[in-house]
């Protein structure tokens, strides 16, 4: 790390930024380690089990848009304690209403879903103290708090089996209100560097074809990447036979691993382009889950193809977000909404998809080898994307071609 970024942003609020993504996404993807024990519970099939841990996923998704508008409308820190605060007594409800049927659990994917939309608030934080040298770095920090996802897998399996999965939704408000104080204490709101947004200004990014093919790339990196934290502790524990506390500490070593790499892959977009990067982590992924679709006859080899599935994926994510800020410098709150909706949508597909696949098909083979074609042709929007951008001169005046070679 070059040894001037400490100078050049604000620390405390990255650091603030960082706790409140990492409980966030503790909370948002909390279904899916719990999945094998409500499962037991409600007696539910597979296709239930998949789009009941894919639909916090949907729900983060689509409120990621609405935070992102009210971000450049508020600001980020407002509205950082706003959605916490909602968080914490949804989870505090969801405990006292004690929810034992199917149904009522989309009612609390819903309250789930809120915390799914600080990616759109903690980013814009972040990316609002830093220069456009540094954003790559910056947001990969901030980001890196997807590993909350990693704490969701290592430890709700444990809580579920001794206190009950109802318990341990009550529990995390615990954590969360400790760090919605952290939160204020630390962070600031950075003075405004680009004009209020409104809902009327939302739709005219809509029409400009380079907002689609961020929000697809990300729906690959994030959609892969949260899909998966949310869906394989069932997954090991239904395909190799491991136990649900084992399941989840494996996942949970998967997540991690792709929630750190990700200031790497941003360091990485930094230095050599985001294009350029993303065409590497692309062909990666899509080699390694075309290999897990085939089949891998043990444990040990499933493992170390999503360990190295999850190092493309979570370098991925990094080098997404480091174009986003070059390429949209004036909304990027709302940018970081949509295109943080998009890599929601893409991890409701990947959960709900490999349910149906088992339930439909008996394996979760057609659901992978699904997730790796699209992860190519993810790779062939890359290509576009770079032809495009090098021939408008446009987009050259707003960022250096070498930024995104």
């Amino acid at each position: 790390m070059d040894k001037n970024f400490l100078k050049a942003g604000h620390t405390p609020s990255l650091l603030a930024a960082f706790l409140y993504f990492d409980a966030s996404f503790m909370v948002w993807v909390l279904l899916g380690p719990l999945g094998i024990s409500i499962a037991h519970d409600l007696h539910l099939n597979a296709a239930q089990k998949g789009w009941m841990v894919a639909t916090p996923v949907l729900a983060g998704a689509l409120f990621r848009v609405i935070a992102g508008g009210l971000v450049d409308t508020f600001g980020p820190r407002r509205v950082a304690i706003w959605a916490q605060s909602t968080v914490i007594l949804g989870l505090i409800a969801t405990w006292l209403a004690a929810p034992h049927t199917y149904s009522a659990m989309f009612g609390v994917a819903l309250v789930l879903g809120v915390a799914g939309a600080s990616f759109a608030i903690a980013l814009p934080l972040v990316s609002a103290w830093y220069p456009p040298q540094y954003q790559g770095t910056a947001l990969g920090l901030a980001g890196a708090g997807n590993s909350g996802t990693a704490l969701a897998a290592l430890f709700a399996p444990w809580l579920a089996a001794h206190y009950g999965w109802v318990n341990t939704l009550g529990l995390t408000a615990l954590p969360m209100a400790v760090v919605l104080l952290a939160f204020i204490l630390l962070s600031r709101e950075p003075v405004r560097t680009r004009p209020a947004g409104s809902p009327a200004s939302w739709l005219p990014l809509l029409k400009q074809p380079d907002c689609w093919l961020l929000m697809a790339f990300y729906g690959v990196t994030f959609g892969g990447f949260v899909g998966l934290a949310s869906f394989l502790t069932i997954y090991f524990n239904d395909q190799y036979g491991i136990s649900p506390a084992s399941a989840g500490r494996f996942t949970a070593i998967v997540v991690f691993v792709g929630s750190f790499v990700r200031p790497v892959g941003g360091s990485l977009a930094d230095k050599f382009g985001g294009l350029r990067a993303l065409a590497v982590f692309y062909t990666a992924a899509g080699i390694l889950f075309c290999t897990i679709a085939a089949g891998l006859p043990s444990f040990p080899l499933a493992f170390s193809a999503f360990f190295l599935g999850m190092l493309a994926l979570g370098m991925g994510n990094g080098a997404v977000f480091q174009l986003v800020p070059i390429r949209f410098p004036q909304q990027v709150g709302t940018i970081t909404g949509l295109v943080g909706m998009s890599g929601g949508i893409g991890g409701f597909y990947l959960a709900s998809s490999l349910g149906e696949a088992r339930q439909i098909t008996g394996s979760y083979g057609p659901g992978f080898l699904a997730f790796g074609l699209i992860a190519f042709a993810a790779l062939g929007g890359v290509f576009l994307c770079h032809r495009r951008w090098h021939s408008s001169q446009k987009v050259s005046e707003a960022f250096p071609v070498s930024s995104v070679s």
